[in-house]
């Protein structure tokens, strides 16, 4: 088992889901969905991590793109 913060976001929210389901499906004893409940919180804290530095690039990729100097688009220079 991969430790969340060494998960892609998609492999985090799939895990995730999945947590979810067996928990919500009651047939766990109570001490396995406390451990259920320890890695969901785990993995929603490491996914709302990259979601927040995912936030962050776009930021600074907007800025650089309003900053940047507008130029001419030559397009024989790419033939």
């Amino acid at each position: 088992m991969k430790k969340p913060e060494n998960m892609s976001f998609e492999e985090s929210l799939n895990e995730l889901e999945q947590l979810v389901q067996e928990l919500e499906s009651g047939d766990l004893p109570l001490e396995q969905a406390m451990k259920h409940f320890e890695r969901g919180i785990a993995l929603s804290g490491a996914g709302q991590q990259k979601l927040e530095q995912a936030e962050q690039q776009i930021k600074i990729l907007q800025q650089n793109s309003v900053e940047a100097p507008l130029s001419d688009f030559d397009t024989e220079g790419d033939q």
